[in-house]
């Protein structure tokens, strides 16, 4: 006994991944982006080419039956004026015809993912309306949202060294008894799991990441080289100076380095502009001679430093050198982390750089953060492409944590609206790995 489910807004398959550890049988994908969907294909012998929005609507739906729908939706505003509310102010958003499938097919779960800011203030208006909308076609679920992020998760879980921090809505279609009840808190929360310490993880044994046969695409270039070395050589160096004290929690920005007693706050400059900026001329005054040293020495402000290098975000604590450091080239200034765990995949601006190994991390490091083992294929592809790809991606341990957890939530209510969902959690290892370490077959429809 086994279970259906559909994939929609698939990607490159980070949901299929999950949900066929699980031991469920994709009957439908669709992605819109050619390049994504032919990895998928590759993949997961699913050709998943296609339109929601075609797909789904008041028309027609030909999405096939199944016990469960995911989707990584993108959420655009929802319309804000007059009072309508539910379903019909998502028409002509992708939300909309998500809202089809589920009206038409009435899956027992859906689990939907998002960023993290779709349950923030900002968008306090959406959230309540995806809630109101699932309400009305008699599904279960939380006010607030279940957050979780793959460093929570234990290695003995599928966990990865990644601060991936996500939304998702976890919803199961209640019976007309059921149907006003709501559970009192989320599925999950962004909590460790089994008392599990993230400081524990180490990148270069759980990632893992590869010693030889590195990518050329992860080379740096003589500027970043150049950046890292002028730093670095401030961080020693002002280590050495502070007696044991560790660099200020706040950016160090270089252009605000002016003393103290100079300092000219502008009307109307923000309190948080006016403490950033008298951190940095008091660590100026107390510093001075080095940093007009250093400052000399390095050329910090001509071309060879533009204005987002002149910036250095510190969040490694006691490291005593940024070649120890996880490092990224953000817009905001260079950032410097601790190396046991990795910040979240984005572009390929981004992509972190191991300063102990001095490159960035490799494209199949990257698919190891998301959970994708090593015979998922990516070839055929610019490295930019796939981790587009991958920062696209959902995080397969967590999708499968979240999944068994949905389940064992409405345990009763899924063993009458899913049974073969619910068979296949209690059978299944609580790590996708164990499952996803061998190349599984090929899952037609």
């Amino acid at each position: 006994m086994t279970f259906r489910f559909v994939d929609l807004f698939a990607g490159i398959g980070g949901f299929h991944a999950a949900l066929g550890a699980m031991g469920g049988r994709c009957v439908y994908a669709v992605e819109v982006d050619q390049q994504a969907a032919r990895i998928y294909k590759r993949n997961w012998g699913i050709d998943p080419i296609g339109d929601i929005t075609i797909d789904a609507t008041d028309q027609r739906v030909l999405v096939p039956d199944h016990d469960v729908l995911v989707a990584g939706f993108p959420c655009q505003p929802f319309s804000k004026s007059g009072k309508q509310l539910g379903m019909d102010e998502t028409r002509g958003t992708l939300f909309w015809n998500i809202l089809q499938v589920i009206k038409k097919r009435k899956p027992a779960l859906v689990l939907l993912e998002n960023v993290r800011n779709l349950a923030g203030p900002r968008h306090e208006h959406e959230w309540r309306i995806i809630l109101e909308s699932l309400r009305s076609q008699n599904y279960i679920v939380s006010d607030r949202p279940s957050t979780f992020s793959p460093h929570l998760l234990p290695p003995s879980h599928g966990g990865r060294p990644q601060i991936r921090e996500r939304v998702f809505i976890c919803a199961a279609r209640a019976d007309r008894r059921n149907a006003n009840l709501e559970p009192e808190s989320p599925i999950v929360t962004s909590r460790p799991l089994e008392n599990w310490d993230p400081k524990l993880w180490k990148v270069a044994e759980h990632l893992p990441l590869d010693l030889d046969d590195i990518d050329p695409a992860s080379t740096l270039s003589d500027k970043e080289l150049f950046w890292i070395e002028a730093w670095n050589d401030f961080v020693v160096s002002i280590l050495g100076l502070r007696n044991g004290k560790r660099l200020p929690g706040f950016p160090l920005w270089a252009d605000a380095w002016n003393p103290l007693a100079q300092l000219r706050i502008a009307d109307g400059t923000p309190k948080w502009k006016i403490d950033f900026l008298q951190k940095n001329a008091a660590f100026y005054d107390e510093h001075r001679q080095f940093i007009d040293m250093w400052v000399s020495k390095w050329s910090i402000y001509t071309d060879a430093f533009p204005a987002s290098r002149r910036k250095l975000e510190w969040q490694a604590q006691d490291t005593r050198s940024l070649w120890e450091t996880v490092i990224q080239f953000r817009p905001s200034g260079i950032r410097a982390r601790q190396e046991n765990y990795l910040p979240a995949l984005v572009a390929i601006a981004q992509t972190s750089i191991i300063g102990s190994q001095r490159r960035r991390i490799t494209p199949r490091e990257a698919a190891r953060m998301q959970g994708l083992p090593d015979w998922f294929d990516l070839s055929g592809q610019t490295p930019a492409t796939t981790f587009r790809q991958l920062g696209n991606s959902v995080n397969v341990g967590v999708i499968y944590h979240l999944l068994r957890e949905t389940v064992n939530a409405h345990l009763e209510l899924l063993k009458s609206t899913a049974p073969g969902l619910v068979e296949s959690v209690r059978r299944s290892p609580v790590n996708p790995d164990t499952v996803l370490s061998y190349k599984r077959p090929i899952m037609q429809k």
